[in-house]
């Protein structure tokens, strides 16, 4: 009787663990096995009904039970397929996530057995991710704002004689994926707008200094061009360079040459100036003018502002302006190098656009994990709190992401990575030679267009101020030292790890 029971408990479990866990039966097994389930449950019942008449309580019944053989060994079965199909429905319902944790743990106690890498990377975590992440956020609201800012400037020159400003363009460490500063009062979003000749107009670069690669300026020659006869076509304007001086003052408003100009070239001072007011004029027509606050810098050669919200948390904006060079990357740009005193009528070569697309060029095709912004990121923190440039280092990362396969930045530990950027800048440095990643360099990817000069020029040398002064180059050497001795004890590895040298990499 207490087998009979114990069956059809078994049999009833059987068919609705089946189910869970997704095992098909046949249709003719399936109803058979429900019958015999169905007619042991009846039997089951009609025996504890004749119990129940007899007088014996529930636990005579088990005490009855355990006496019998057969209630052990039908509980030992019920307890093993209750296990088993257990095991079934969680391997059933998590084959592939359940591989990838068993991949996660072995990683992550591969980089627990590795003291150097778990506390760089805490580091890294505690000092430099969250800041990171923020700053993306805060370029999403830069491109909004200098974007409206753009709408409205065009919308305001569409029928003028001044350049017109194209779709800004991010530029520096931020847009690029990494930072060199991190503590927000510090940070400087920059943007390059190109410029593009009103009606009437063209613009001509001239070179300034072609012997000095490096430091190349140009002057951006304002020419005028006959209009006739789209004016007979029009209707709407005077060509500037037929009609009488008289005629076009009394008839249309002034030129570009008469506003922005210093004899034939454009201005960078005057060009400043003139954004300026541009933004203060657009601004009052912005309805976020009631919740937040503009507030123009000083700035010789851009236009700089700052948004400020109600919480007094602001976002500060450098709008730089530039021409483009042909077809190319390459601009001429108003931003001027640091320490040098740069007139207002030239303007410097710009290699930012070049260098932030080829970071994006990077990002689609580096793996995911791969470690070499979080290489920037770290020794350039190190770098800005000795007031050294990052150009050097940014330079010899982008020489090392096109000479080691993009793939294996993914699979090399964050102590590696490391590894690989200070020996290149250490080898940089103690031979004196750095060279300009967009010069003669081979490996510039083919979607990075350049002047064709570019392509044809022997390799320059960042570094040639070091080969030619001496004491330069000590001090160089002495703060890569400071810098190595740093990251070094962080790291938990001897000076001498910085020492190997890395194939193919000026």
């Amino acid at each position: 009787m207490i087998a009979a029971i114990f069956l059809a408990l078994v049999v009833q479990s059987i068919i609705q663990l089946l189910q869970m866990v997704g095992v098909e039966l046949d249709e003719a097994t399936r109803e058979r096995m429900q019958q015999r389930a169905e007619m042991l449950s009846r039997e089951m019942t009609r025996r504890l009904q004749e119990l129940e008449q007899s007088g014996f309580a529930w636990g005579a019944l088990l005490f009855a039970a355990l006496q019998q053989w057969q209630f052990w060994a039908i509980a030992g079965v019920l307890v093993l397929l209750f296990g088993l199909c257990w095991w079934l429905r969680k391997r059933s319902h998590e084959p592939a996530s359940s591989s990838d944790r068993v991949q996660v743990v072995e990683e992550e106690e591969e980089e627990e057995g590795n003291d150097d890498a778990y506390y760089l990377q805490r580091f890294y975590e505690e000092h430099i991710r969250l800041r990171v992440q923020y700053l993306a956020l805060e370029c999403r609201e830069v491109k909004y704002w200098v974007h409206r800012f753009i709408l409205a400037f065009q919308e305001d020159l569409s029928n003028s004689f001044f350049p017109v400003p194209q779709s800004a363009i991010g530029v520096g460490s931020a847009f690029e994926g990494w930072s060199r500063r991190l503590k927000e009062e510090d940070i400087v979003y920059c943007l390059l707008v190109p410029l593009k000749p009103p009606r009437g107009h063209v613009f001509h670069l001239e070179l300034d200094n072609a012997r000095e690669m490096l430091a190349r300026t140009f002057h951006i020659r304002v020419e005028l061009v006959c209009t006739c006869l789209n004016e007979q076509l029009a209707g709407e304007m005077l060509c500037f360079l037929h009609c009488p001086e008289d005629e076009l003052r009394r008839n249309q408003n002034p030129g570009l040459l008469g506003t922005l100009c210093t004899g034939s070239y454009l201005d960078v001072q005057k060009t400043a100036r003139w954004f300026q007011n541009l933004v203060e004029r657009a601004w009052v027509r912005f309805h976020e003018s009631y919740s937040y606050r503009l507030r123009v810098l000083p700035s010789s050669r851009s236009c700089k502002f700052k948004v400020i919200n109600n919480d007094n948390k602001s976002l500060c904006i450098e709008m730089m302006f530039g021409v483009q060079q042909g077809d190319s990357d390459i601009f001429v740009s108003s931003q001027t190098r640091e320490t040098i005193f740069t007139p207002s009528t030239m303007w410097p070569e710009s290699y930012a656009v070049a260098e932030v697309k080829f970071f994006r060029h990077v990002a689609r095709r580096a793996p995911r994990n791969s470690f070499h912004l979080k290489c920037l990121q770290l020794c350039a923190r190190f770098l800005m709190h000795r007031g050294s440039s990052t150009y050097a280092l940014k330079t010899a990362m982008m020489h090392l992401l096109t000479t080691i396969p993009l793939s294996l930045w993914g699979r090399v530990s964050f102590v590696m990575g490391l590894l690989y950027i200070m020996r290149h800048l250490r080898h940089c440095l103690e031979e004196k030679r750095l060279n300009h990643f967009f010069f003669g360099n081979e490996n510039v990817p083919e979607e990075i267009i350049l002047p064709p000069a570019f392509q044809r020029a022997e390799p320059l040398n960042l570094f040639q101020h070091l080969a030619q002064d001496p004491a330069a180059h000590a001090e160089a050497l002495r703060q890569f030292m400071e810098l190595q001795d740093r990251l070094s004890r962080l790291l938990g590895v001897p000076r001498d790890a910085f020492a190997g040298l890395i194939p193919d990499g000026r």
